[in-house]
This record gives C-alpha cells, sequence and structure tokens, in this order.
C-alpha cells in the first residue's frame, strides 16, 4: 500500500472512505469496504481542537496504517492535522481536498462523521455534492452493542482483550521499543522484553495476559510489579515462549489475545516465580488455542 501525504496526492480518479478511524474496527471496516483509497488525519484533530478531550488512542500510526493495509486498499493519503487545516469549512474541505486534490468519484463515510470548520459537514451534506457518489455507512452492533473506539477504549483499559477483539475484527495491539529493564525476569529464569507505555496510546488494565510478540506466543504482564519495590511506574513485560535472543532497543509489536490473571502482589520470590510459570503454561495453550505456534 503506498502512503502519501495530501500535498503529494496527485489527482486521480478514486474510490475514497475517509475517517479517523482510530482502531480500525469493524464500523471503520466496512466504512473502507470498496474503497481503493483512505484517507485519515495525523495527529487525531482533537489533539488540535480540543487537546484536553483528546482520548487515548487505540492505535500508533504504523499499527493504524498496516491494519489499513491489511485490507487490500492501495493507497493511504494522509492528512497533516493543525490549526490551518482545522480552519478550513466544510465546504472547502470538499472543493479542495475530495474534488481538486483526490479527484474522488466516490466517497464513503460513517453516518456520524463530521468535518470542517466547527464540524458543521456531514453526511448529508456530502450526499448533497452532485461531483462525487456519496455512500453512508450505518452504525453496525456486535452482541447487541454498539461498534465504536470509546466502548473498545474502555474494554481494553478493563482488561477484556477478548472483548475488545470481537469489536476491533482483530486483537487488540500495541508497538515500541524495547527498553532496559531491573533483569529480575532473567534471574527467575523468564527473561522479558519490556516497553514503556505511550501516554497516548490506551493499556490494557493490570494484569497477565496471553499476546503474541511479532507473531511468537507470549506471556505479557502490565503492570507495577507489586511484589517488588521499583518505583518505575507501569511497564509491559513480554516474556516470549520458547525463544532465546536479543531485542533491545527493538521495535515489536504486542497483541493481545486473553487476559489470564489480575496482578497481585506475592509474599516471596519464589511465590512469584512458581506463578509465572504457570502463567507461561496457560499462555502456551491460549496461544495454541488461537492456532498460534513459534515461526
Amino acid at each position: 500500500m503506498k502512503v502519501t501525504s495530501l500535498p503529494d496526492a496527485e489527482p486521480r480518479p478514486r474510490r475514497v472512505a475517509v475517517g479517523t478511524f482510530d482502531g480500525v474496527h469493524l464500523g471503520h471496516r466496512e466504512v473502507i469496504r470498496g474503497a481503493d483509497t483512505v484517507l485519515t488525519f495525523d495527529p487525531h484533530p482533537l489533539r488540535v481542537v480540543h487537546p484536553e478531550a483528546t482520548p487515548k488512542l487505540l492505535d500508533s500510526f504504523g499499527v493504524k496504517r498496516d491494519l489499513i493495509a491489511s485490507l487490500g486498499v492501495e493507497e493511504l493519503v494522509v492528512v497533516p492535522f493543525d490549526r490551518e487545516f482545522a480552519g478550513r469549512t466544510h465546504e472547502e474541505f470538499v472543493e479542495d481536498v475530495l474534488i481538486a486534490r483526490l479527484a474522488a468519484q466516490r466517497v464513503a463515510v460513517g453516518e456520524n462523521f463530521r468535518f470542517g470548520r466547527a464540524a458543521r459537514g456531514d453526511a448529508e451534506y456530502l450526499r448533497s455534492r452532485d461531483e462525487f457518489e456519496t455512500r453512508v455507512v450505518s452504525l453496525i452492533e456486535v452482541d447487541g452493542e454498539t461498534v465504536s473506539s470509546s466502548h473498545i477504549r474502555a474494554l481494553v483499559a478493563a482488561g477484556d482483550v477478548g472483548g475488545a477483539a470481537r469489536f476491533l475484527g482483530a486483537p487488540f495491539t500495541l508497538e515500541g521499543e524495547v527498553v532496559g529493564g531491573d533483569r529480575r525476569g532473567r534471574e527467575l529464569g523468564m527473561p522479558t522484553a519490556n516497553l514503556i507505555p505511550d501516554d497516548r496510546i490506551v493499556i490494557p488494565g493490570h494484569g497477565v495476559y496471553a499476546a503474541t510478540v511479532d507473531g511468537r506466543p507470549a506471556a505479557v504482564n502490565v503492570g507495577v510489579r507489586p511484589t517488588f519495590e521499583t518505583g518505575r511506574g507501569v511497564l509491559i513485560e513480554a516474556h516470549l515462549i520458547d525463544f532465546e535472543g536479543d531485542l533491545y532497543g527493538r521495535s515489536i509489536r504486542i497483541a493481545f489475545l486473553e487476559r489470564l490473571r489480575g496482578e497481585r502482589r506475592f509474599e516471596s520470590v519464589e511465590g512469584l516465580a512458581e506463578q509465572m510459570r504457570a502463567d507461561v503454561e496457560q499462555a502456551r495453550r491460549a496461544c495454541a488455542a488461537a492456532s498460534v505456534s513459534p515461526p
């Protein structure tokens, strides 16, 4: 998939899906279905317009880009969203971006999509334009719940990564660079790859999870390691099952499959080590059930 900044996009006939697409959940996927081009915004528009109201996002730009690419989209056009762009009217957005820059023949949006200064533009306005065909996608439901990024954020924060995956259409995934830790996992025979959470991205609630790390089965702890007095704050620690190697400084992706238990304090290091071994075996079984095996 080609990634293009809006100023560099060459006009050509396009079928364009437009949206922020945080999480690329099932509703977003329906909007994107049939499009050859996705138009999105970076950073999230609220970070510019109302930074105090910006939610923690479900994915980094890199994860979002790859999720969109997995849907067979040919081109991702990214709007560098800033104050100047935020000041454009909805008419200017349609005329300058959709028509003049992208030469859109068909435009797809969700029914609650808003755009332009003061969010004056909506799906009905797009339908009123004769220059292109407009496809408006209704909100969809799963298990009687409306699929929305806000609901999925709440599920992830509560640790319900299985529930989040049902709405996302894929496991919730974090990415980050592996940093040095205190090596306690290695001392206990369970070396971990450690990530410091990005404050802009939602993370699963504290606990232990079955997951994959770059496709490999893993047991992952999210939390503050209450058995030890570290003072380091929240850390994401991933033990890659049956893996030997040095991951320091590498960027990895953790896909969360299932919550195994909550985080708790152990009275002894031996008790913690015993529980960690049990967690790894449980994670191994969960990954096998999900048809995940080491590459």
